[in-house]
């Protein structure tokens, strides 16, 4: 039947967005991956009830199946676009590409969640609308539309603005800026072309913010050492000076790191190049000796910097330096926009970032209309990636937005400031009333925990996690928590050195504190630099902990902790070693609702041969089993992929796993199963099949 293919597309498709994230280390050099986690979220809120309705066989109604469609159509772009991302492309055109996607996902799911929760059994809990509505929305076609309104006005950025636009569409470093403000030329060459006006436009303004960002950085720098001895790529004194064609001079290594890319063009002037020579411009060398002889200067090693890609460091001292002037530009980077940019051109232009959609609409498009005046629009609007103000600033309510523009404080900043000042009372209670209050500030409101990070209360809070009152450490891990739920603050949270905080509280606190503080690391851990830090603050020992005598929430967060962090072999056998594959064997009980976390884990630690033989003895092998027969789709193909590392060059554990009756349900998931679990299935067969084939031939 028509509507039950519809269903089951969009099952498949979910099943194909989730299988990306296997491949870890591609997915977190996405400049976008934050957008996917988020879309993960939705999709393994929907599977259960997807399901369900597949099981029950129930014919859908039409709003429903439009809806199914629609939501089959945005997850396949977005898989699409995740896996297509290529490094020489635009990341901003990209991240905003993704979040206008990821923002029609969430919409739709919304609304097929409304729909389920009318139909009869109660399947869907108001809770499941309100996890989604948690789940992070559009934030850089924002900060990057007021970037360059006030760029048009003539009103300075600050380097946390320019921060906040190059760590959302990953320019980590000052070469990953040069090569965005090449690719950025080459789009405007091409619209202009084509008489694309306004997108032309809008490419102007975004190379001024690149341009802006390599002028910030070369700044700080090269403020107190000769501008002409810096290399433009690695912003260091240089020790092998190049010529290149274009008659500008770099660093060797890094030049040549930028031609290895595929860039036959000049960093600094964006002048294509013929050939790649370089010329060793002994004069610069020889003037770089002089100085660095007459002021006891040791230039660094090229080769280090390379490898250490350090990131981009925006904030490094920014609260003594004060925000810079606009630099001064030449004629081809200004961007003086002289005419309106309407309603109408920010459709136009939003068409040509996002690919269309058409399916039939059952979420309303959220545009801004030519008559609607842009205050009244409604809260619920998302801004698209157009040169037009946003409908309500998404770091404040509008009373904050009057506040700012009068050049004075709201009354939420007076309030959260005077509970920052109790935080720092040596009076117990005035601390425990400080930190209850903060927790109900953060817990509802998106607002709100904007106006809190930016008064300066994430490092308060930080502090509060060493007290040895425990419901001050919980109300200040929960606080911190809630305040991770804007990617805004994420930054700020990680800047802080919150991770040794975090460990401490999971190691002293009461449950609820160390199940809170497992949270805030699932949140952080999505990026890698803070992964690491994790790791050093020794977070894998007291996670595995709680794993074993956790509640099942806590239980649940802290496997889906150790699966972002454990990513090699040397933590895996942290894991490993501290009883973590026995503590996952035990919440395998389908009563504690904790399988399908586990089973991910499991998959996760399966290709280390202490893992396989705990597995085994543990008596893992026939629940997997159990699960490639009985679970959810996304259960199936992880128990496969577990099942499948066990197998692997292993006649011993395929005999097992044989005995235990699971070539009846592999056969069952290489026709109904999802494609990861198709794969995975084929995969064990054929090794049953070569060992079949090994004991005939010795026999």
């Amino acid at each position: 039947m028509e509507e039950v293919s519809r269903l089951r597309t969009l099952v498949d498709n979910i099943s194909s967005y989730l299988s990306i994230s296997s491949s870890t280390n591609k997915l977190f050099s996405n400049p976008a991956h934050k957008y996917y986690s988020r879309g993960e979220e939705i999709a393994k809120l929907l599977m259960p009830f997807l399901d369900n309705l597949v099981a029950s066989d129930a014919s859908p109604n039409e709003f429903l199946n439009n809806g199914f469609e629609e939501l089959s159509q945005y997850i396949d772009e977005l898989r699409e676009q995740f896996e297509s991302w290529q490094p020489l492309s635009s990341r901003i055109f990209y991240v905003l590409r993704i979040e206008s996607l990821a923002s029609k996902m969430r919409e739709s799911s919304l609304e097929i969640f409304q729909l389920l929760k009318h139909l009869p059994g109660d399947l869907v809990s108001e809770d499941c609308i309100e996890l989604v509505k948690l789940v992070g929305r559009e934030e850089v076609s924002y900060t990057i539309d007021r970037a360059l309104i006030d760029q048009r006005k003539g009103v300075e950025l600050t380097p946390e603005v320019l921060l906040k636009i190059a760590e959302s569409v990953g320019l980590r470093s000052n070469q990953d800026i040069l090569i965005e403000g090449v690719v950025l030329t080459n789009l405007k060459e091409d619209a202009k072309l084509v008489k694309n006006n306004i997108k032309a436009g809008f490419i102007k303004g975004l190379m001024y913010l690149t341009k802006q960002m390599h002028d910030y950085l070369a700044k700080i720098e090269q403020s107190q050492l000769p501008s002409d001895f810096f290399c433009p790529l690695s912003l260091q004194l240089m020790t092998d000076p190049v010529t290149v064609a274009s008659g500008q001079t770099y660093e060797r290594a890094f030049i040549e790191k930028w031609f290895d890319t595929g860039l036959m063009v000049c960093p600094k002037t964006r002048q294509a190049l013929s050939q790649t020579t370089l010329t060793p411009n002994f004069t610069v060398k020889a003037f770089i000796a002089n100085w660095c002889e007459s002021n006891n200067v040791n230039p660094p090693d090229p080769l280090e910097l390379i490898q250490s890609n350090q990131p981009f460091p925006l904030l490094v001292g920014s609260g003594s330096r004060g925000s810079l002037p606009l630099p001064v530009m030449d004629d081809t980077l200004k961007c003086n926009h002289t005419e309106s940019v309407d309603a109408s051109k920010c459709e136009e232009l939003h068409q040509v970032l996002t690919r269309s959609a058409s399916a039939p609409g059952i979420v309303s498009k959220v545009v801004s209309k030519a008559n609607r005046s842009i205050l009244q629009a409604p809260v619920e609007t998302v801004p698209q990636p157009c040169i037009i103000p946003a409908t309500i600033k998404e770091t404040g309510s509008s009373s904050n937005m009057e506040a700012e523009e009068t050049g004075g404080s709201s009354s939420m900043e007076v309030e959260v400031k005077k509970l920052i000042q109790d935080l720092k009372s040596s009076s117990l209670d005035a601390q425990r009333e400080a930190t209850a209050q903060l927790r109900l500030l953060t817990k509802d409101i998106p607002d709100n925990r904007t106006v809190i990070a930016r008064c300066g209360a994430i490092a308060a809070l930080v502090n509060k996690l060493y007290s040895m009152d425990k419901m001050i450490q919980a109300d200040a891990v929960t606080c911190l928590l809630n305040l991770s739920l804007d990617d805004s603050n994420k930054t700020v949270i990680a800047y802080s050195g919150v991770f040794k905080p975090l460990v401490h509280v999971l190691k002293t606190g009461n449950m609820e504190a160390k199940e809170n503080s497992t949270r805030a690391l699932v949140s952080l851990s999505k990026a890698e630099e803070n992964r690491t830090k994790m790791l050093e603050a020794g977070a894998i020992e007291p996670l595995v902990r709680l794993m074993g005598n956790g509640s099942p929430r806590g239980k649940k967060d802290a496997a889906t902790a150790l699966t972002n962090l454990a990513t090699r072999n040397k933590e895996k056998e942290m894991v490993i070693r501290g009883g973590g594959v026995r503590y996952l064997i035990q919440m395998m009980n389908p009563a504690a609702g904790t399988v399908e976390r586990a089973v991910v884990v499991l998959a996760n630690l399966a290709n280390v041969p202490e893992a396989k033989i705990a597995i085994r003895d543990g008596g893992g092998i026939p629940l997997l089993v159990e699960v490639v027969e009985l679970g959810s789709p996304r259960g199936q193909e992880n128990a496969a992929a577990a099942l499948c590392l066990l197998c692997m060059d292993s006649s011993r554990f395929c005999n097992t796993v044989i005995r235990e009756g699971a070539i009846p349900p592999l056969v069952a998931l290489t026709r109904s199963g999802t494609a990861r679990a198709k794969e995975k299935a084929k995969s064990l067969l054929k090794y049953f099949e070569a060992l079949k084939q090994e004991n005939q031939r010795r026999s």
